[in-house]
């Protein structure tokens, strides 16, 4: 019985030691973690509260924002939207194209609808281009999950058929999306 009860109190200090050991390893482990926490935040605040050098930037300087800035900025913003109210509820005249026709268009059709306004040089390849891809994409088993690809596709055309059409009121002729018309004509005497 002895050597029993001399076997279970070895076996108690043997874990009572290992208890101890792990406590110490974990007070170390949490003072080691609080030592790098302050060091953080001793480098934070020097870095905040340092003197710039001479290679700093100047800091930028905020310019106060008065209320009277804040109007006449939804000031103007109210001008250009009335300003394309008015462009797009006015009647069509003669040779025009129709804003929401070249918009429904392009909506349904994607870039085909752009030949209704657009320029032929972005319209007719754009059109050849979303032909091709909307063949090769219903060949696919798994079409549907190029479908929400397909609908903002179409959203962004329609915005662009209107885009188009507003041009073409504005200057009479198809007008380039992207880029500028470098088809004019050449000056005389160059061919």
């Amino acid at each position: 019985m002895a050597a029993l009860e001399a076997e279970v109190k070895a076996e108690a200090a043997v874990k009572n030691a290992a208890k101890d050991a792990a406590l110490v390893r974990l007070r170390e482990q949490k003072a080691k973690k609080d030592a790098e926490r302050q060091a953080l935040v001793t480098r934070q605040a020097a870095a905040v509260t340092r003197k710039p050098t001479v290679e700093d930037p100047p800091p930028k300087k905020r310019t106060k924002v008065s209320a009277t800035d804040d109007l006449e900025g939804a000031l103007e913003l109210a001008r250009k939207a009335r300003g394309v109210k008015e462009e797009l509820t006015r009647p069509r005249q003669g040779n025009e194209k129709s804003w929401m026709w070249s918009g429904g268009l392009s909506l349904v059709l994607g870039p085909l609808g752009w030949l209704y306004a657009g320029s032929f040089k972005e319209a007719i390849p754009a059109s050849a281009a979303w032909l091709l891809l909307a063949t090769i994409a219903t060949k696919l088993p798994f079409m549907f999950v190029l479908m929400p690809a397909f609908l903002i596709a179409m959203v962004i055309s329609g915005f662009a058929g209107i885009y188009y059409a507003v041009q073409y009121n504005r200057h009479g002729e198809r007008t380039k999306l992207f880029g500028k018309d470098d088809d004019k004509a050449l000056p005389p005497g160059r061919s």
